[in-house]
């Protein structure tokens, strides 16, 4: 029985080694698919495609998500300044109140 794939041999750094085996179990791959996925990637276009596409989500929306993350850092270091939120704290104002379940809509 013969085999398509062909045998290659790496030679990496243990840190790099490392880092790929890490990359590639976060990907649910074992480190020979994670290797042959990123040659595929780069060759094939899908990774520049890809690049292209974030760019222009970015160059579309960037100052949206710039506007997002002061506002998420506000929170944050109102919510760390107040300390620890009581049981009961009233709902921010980007998030709707519940309506109790018996209450008339």
């Amino acid at each position: 029985m013969s085999s398509t794939r062909k045998q290659t041999q790496l030679r990496l750094t243990p840190d790099m080694l490392a880092a790929g085996k890490d990359a590639a179990a976060a990907r649910g791959l074992d480190f020979n698919r994670y290797v042959e996925r990123l040659i595929a990637e780069d060759t094939s276009g899908a990774r520049a495609a890809g690049m292209a596409a974030a760019q222009k989500l970015i160059d579309a929306h960037g100052g949206f998500l710039d506007d997002l993350e002061t506002d998420l850092e506000g929170d944050l270091e109102a919510a760390l300044a107040a300390g620890p939120a009581s049981p009961r704290t009233p709902a921010s104002p980007r998030t709707p109140a519940r309506r109790d379940r018996g209450a008339a809509a």
